[in-house]
C-alpha cells in the first residue's frame, strides 16, 4: 500500500471500519451486495465494500424524506452550526482522510490534504449562507401584500466523481443542507472509503437521515435518479452519464445540475509572458492527477512567434511530475484510477501518433519495478496537433497534453470552440484589450487570465455547451437548492 512497510501500516490504520451504507442514522447492510475496490498503485483490492441495489437506495430515500420535515425546520443558523461541526471534525483528521482518498483513487497524499481543507471551507462558506435564501416583497398597492418564499426541494441526491473523493463528498452536501433539504450522497464507485470515514467522524454530529450516504455502480445511480422521493439530483461526471441522468430525470420533471467534461483550451499570445505561460499550461493540466479534472487545460494555443520556446519549457516543466506511489509524500504525481481508464489513455496516445501528432515527451508506461502493477502513466505532451485530431477533440481525462500552433486570431478562436465542451480557458496575453475580447468570445464559463487552475469561493462555477448546466460554489447554488413560492395576502 505505500513506499514501505511503515506507510503502509500507517493506511492500514486509517482505513474506515465500517464498509456498509449508512442512512437513518445507522449503518445498513446492502442487499445488493460488495464488491472491492483496488489501489491503483498496486491493483490489490482494499477491501470490500458496498453496492447498493434500488431497495437500498428506496430505505435512504425514506429515511431522508422522514428526517427533512424536522431538518427544514430548524432555524438556519442552526443548519449552520451542524455545518460548522462536520468541517471542525472533519478538519481535525484531514491528514488520514488525505491517506485514504491517497490508496484508493491514486491520487498523491501530499496534494490531498488540500482537498480535505477545500471541502471544510464550502461547508463553512454554506453555513454562513443558509440564512441568505430569502424572498422578496412586491409592491401591490394598500389593499394587499405580496411576497415570495425560498423553500427546500426535501430529498437531494447528489453523485459525485473519482478525481477528488472526499472534498466533492463533503463540499457537495454543503448547499442542499444549508437550504433545508435533506441528502443522500453517493460518492464515486472506485473510490468510496473516505466517504465510509467520513460517516464515522460526523454521524453524530447530523441528525438521524439528514445526510446519508449509499455506495455502488450505476445502477444505485440509476435509482437515485429515478426515485419519486428524490426531486433534485446533481451529478459531477462524463457527458455521456450526465446525458443518461438528464434523460432519466425528464421522466418525472427532477431539477438537475450537471458539472461535466471539458476540453479546455490555453490560449498564448505573442505579447504573454512567456515563463508564466509555461508555468500556467503546466499547471493547469492537473499532471498531479494524471489530468484527471474536468478543468484540465488540455489543448494549448501558441502562436507562432514563440511556440518552440514554450514547448520546450513545456517539456521541462512536467519533468518534477514523477509518477510514484500516492501514499508516499514524495510523490508528486499519482496513478490513474483503473487499468481500464489506462487503457483508454493508450489508446487515445496511440490514436494520436496514428493521426500524426509528434510526441515530445512520456506515452509509456513507468519501467520502475515499484510501479509495474499499477495504473501509471508520465506527463505526455503532443505537437504538431491539429484541431481536427481526435486527441485535440475527445477529453481523454488523462496526463496528454495538446500544442497547436496558430497565426490567425480568428481562426484560432474558431478551433478552441470547435469542440462540444465550454467549461473553463485560460489567456496569457499583457494587453488588457486583448484580454476582453478574447474572453468574450471563447465559449467557456469560467476564464482566467494570465492565470489558470484555481477556483475561488463564491466564484461561479460550471460550463457552456455540453460541460453541463447550473453554477457551484456560490451563491446561485444555494439558492438553487431551493424552490420559489408566491404568497398574495388580500388585506
Amino acid at each position: 500500500m505505500g513506499a514501505d512497510g511503515a506507510l503502509g501500516s500507517k493506511v492500514a490504520d486509517a482505513l474506515p471500519r465500517h464498509r456498509d451504507l449508512h442512512y437513518g442514522g445507522e449503518w445498513q447492510r446492502a442487499h445488493g451486495g460488495y464488491a472491492a475496490t483496488l489501489d491503483p498503485a498496486t491493483g490489490h483490492s482494499l477491501g470490500d465494500c458496498a453496492v447498493a441495489d434500488a431497495s437500498d437506495v428506496d430505505a435512504a430515500a425514506r429515511a431522508a424524506h422522514q428526517a427533512f420535515p424536522a431538518w427544514r425546520g430548524m432555524r438556519p443558523s442552526e443548519r449552520g452550526a451542524v455545518l460548522r461541526a462536520i468541517a471542525e471534525r472533519l478538519r481535525e483528521h484531514a491528514g488520514e482522510l488525505a491517506l485514504i482518498d491517497a490508496a484508493d483513487c491514486g491520487n498523491p497524499v501530499a496534494e490531498m490534504t488540500s482537498d480535505v481543507h477545500a471541502a471544510c471551507a464550502q461547508l463553512e462558506y454554506f453555513a454562513g449562507l443558509a440564512g441568505e435564501a430569502k424572498g422578496e416583497t412586491i409592491p401591490m398597492g394598500d389593499s394587499a401584500v405580496n411576497m415570495t418564499l425560498r423553500e427546500p426541494f426535501g430529498v437531494c441526491a447528489r453523485i459525485v466523481a473519482y478525481n477528488h473523493p472526499l472534498m466533492f463528498t463533503a463540499a457537495k452536501m454543503a448547499a442542499p443542507l444549508a437550504a433545508g433539504n435533506t441528502v443522500i450522497m453517493k460518492p464515486p464507485q472506485q473510490a468510496p472509503l473516505s466517504s465510509y470515514r467520513m460517516m464515522e467522524l460526523v454521524g453524530d454530529v447530523v441528525p438521524p437521515g439528514v445526510l446519508n450516504v449509499v455506495t455502488g455502480g450505476a445502477d444505485c445511480g440509476a435509482a437515485l435518479v429515478s426515485h419519486p422521493l428524490i426531486p433534485r439530483i446533481a451529478l459531477i461526471g462524463s457527458v455521456p452519464t450526465g446525458r443518461a441522468i438528464a434523460r432519466a430525470a425528464a421522466e418525472r420533471l427532477k431539477h438537475v445540475t450537471l458539472e461535466l467534461g471539458g476540453k479546455n483550451a490555453c490560449i498564448v499570445f505573442p505579447d504573454a509572458d512567456v515563463d508564466k505561460a509555461i508555468a500556467g499550461a503546466v499547471a493547469g493540466m492537473n499532471f498531479t492527477w494524471c489530468g484527471q479534472s474536468c478543468g484540465s487545460t488540455s489543448r494549448v494555443f501558441v502562436h507562432a512567434s514563440i511556440h518552440d520556446r514554450v514547448v520546450a519549457g513545456i517539456v521541462a516543466a512536467v519533468q518534477r511530475y514523477k509518477p510514484g506511489i500516492p501514499t508516499d509524500p514524495a510523490t508528486t504525481m499519482g496513478a490513474l484510477v483503473s487499468k481500464a481508464h489506462l487503457d483508454k489513455v493508450e489508446r487515445m496516445i496511440a490514436v494520436g501518433l496514428a493521426e500524426g501528432a509528434a510526441l515530445s515527451c512520456g506515452g509509456a508506461r513507468p519501467r520502475e519495478a515499484q510501479l509495474a502493477n499499477g495504473y501509471f502513466m508520465p506527463p505526455t505532451v503532443f505537437t504538431k496537433v491539429m484541431q481536427s485530431m481526435r486527441i485535440a477533440s475527445e477529453e481523454i481525462f488523462g496526463p496528454v497534453l495538446c500544442i497547436l500552433p496558430w497565426t490567425d486570431e480568428v481562426a484560432m478562436l474558431a478551433d478552441v470552440n470547435a469542440v462540444d465542451y465550454g467549461l473553463s480557458a485560460s489567456i496569457f496575453t499583457r494587453d488588457l484589450a486583448t484580454a476582453h475580447r478574447c474572453a468574450s468570445r471563447v465559449d467557456a464559463g469560467y476564464v482566467w487570465i494570465n492565470t489558470t487552475g484555481r477556483h475561488f469561493l463564491g466564484a461561479p462555477f460550471g460550463g457552456y455547451k455540453q460541460s453541463g448546466q447550473g453554477r457551484e460554489e456560490c451563491f446561485d447554488e444555494l439558492v438553487s437548492y431551493t424552490q420559489q413560492k408566491n404568497v398574495h395576502i388580500a388585506l
